[in-house]
Order: structure tokens, then sequence, then C-alpha cells
């Protein structure tokens, strides 16, 4: 090899050292993270993992405690789940959990267990619902129109002509009727049903709003 060739080499050698030096701890750094963001990782997914894992044991309590009437564990069970991490188990073993008093004759457990649901969007909406119909079933009719408010949507609509109609308010109920069912759709199965609570409050139902 040539002497000029060593050279270079060497020349070359020492840059590279030169680099590392100057660059080597930006590397292992920059190495270092990479390492740790993958471990970091995989252990959110393993916590989170676990979590679910152990929220799942706990619905399953929940779903058991339902089946066998055992309404007070059923009841426990929820309670671990809504103090854990939020997760979809704790919404659903609630609602579970509150048809199931519900059925039991028990309102008032079920008013305290639908009222302790912390959701957003479209379930909140339901659950305020589900609350306004034993609100009313309860005697606390005002409660359920304060709950509802202005919403405008069938549903709502005819809990607030039932609230309205325990209140002894018949007229006024007919108006929320009449207005659920223009906005109900007219093969919607519930149609039936808001049309016999219309006539029973005094009202008609129009030609165009027969069920088909």
């Amino acid at each position: 090899m040539a002497i000029d060739d060593l050279l270079d080499e060497h020349e070359q050698s020492e840059r590279v050292r030169t680099w590392l030096r100057k660059n080597g701890l930006s590397i292992i750094g920059g190495v270092a993270i990479a390492v740790g963001a993958i471990w970091g990782w995989g252990y959110w997914q393993q916590e989170h993992g676990n979590k679910l894992a152990s929220a799942n044991v706990e619905y399953q309590k929940v779903l058991q405690g339902i089946q066998e009437n055992k309404l007070d564990d059923a009841g426990k069970a929820v309670k671990a789940l809504d103090a854990g991490p939020s997760n979809i188990y704790s919404e659903l073993a609630a609602l579970q959990l509150a048809k199931a008093q519900v059925e039991a004759g028990k309102n008032d457990d079920a008013l305290a267990t639908l009222r302790a649901v912390t959701v957003e969007g479209d379930l909140k909406h339901v659950v305020d619902q589900r609350i306004a119909r034993l609100l009313v079933a309860t005697g606390k009719g005002s409660e359920a129109i304060t709950l509802l408010g202005s919403a405008t949507d069938p549903a709502s609509l005819e809990i607030h002509g039932d609230a309205l109609i325990a209140a002894g308010k018949r007229d006024e109920a007919r108006g929320q009727y009449e207005k659920a069912l223009k906005t109900l759709d007219v093969a919607a199965p519930q149609r039936r049903l808001l049309e016999t609570k219309l006539m029973d409050a005094g009202g008609t139902v129009a030609a165009t709003e027969e069920s088909v």
C-alpha cells in the first residue's frame, strides 16, 4: 500500500475520532432516548392492558351479581370500577346495574347509580333521559323537566309530556306529544305508544301522523 494511501487513511481515522469526540454524546443520548421511548411505550401498553384486564374482571362481577340478583354485590363492583381509570366498562356496568335496579323496583337506587355516571356526548344524553324517566316515575317531574332543558329530540319531548301529565297539565303535555310526533320518523317502533299518549291527553292523531 502506498504511503499516500496510509496517510489518507490516517487522516480519515483522525477525522472520524474528532467527529465522534464532538458528537459521541449526542449519538449516545439519542440512542438512549429512543430506547427509553420504546421501553416507555411497551410499559404503557402493559400497564394499560393490565388495567383493562382488571376492569373486565370487575365488570364480570357486576354481570354475575345482576344474574344472581345480588345487586348489592354488583353495586360494589361498579364502585370499584368507578374508583379506577376511566373506561367503557365502568359506564356499561352502571347502565346494566341501573336497569336491573329498576326491574327490581329499586328506583331510588337506580337514580343514584345513574347520577354517578360521568359521561359526555351522546351517551350523556341517553343517561339524562333515563334519569328523567326515573324522576317522573318517582314523582319528581319538575326535576325531570329541568334536567331535559330545551332538548327537542322525540324521546326528551315525550318524557317532558309524561312529566306534565303526572303534574296534571294535560294541555301542555299534549303539546309536547304533538311536537314529539312531528319530529319522530313515521316508521319508528315507539310511534304507536306516543300516539296513544297523545290521545289519552285529549289530542288527535292527524292522518299524516298515522302509524305505517
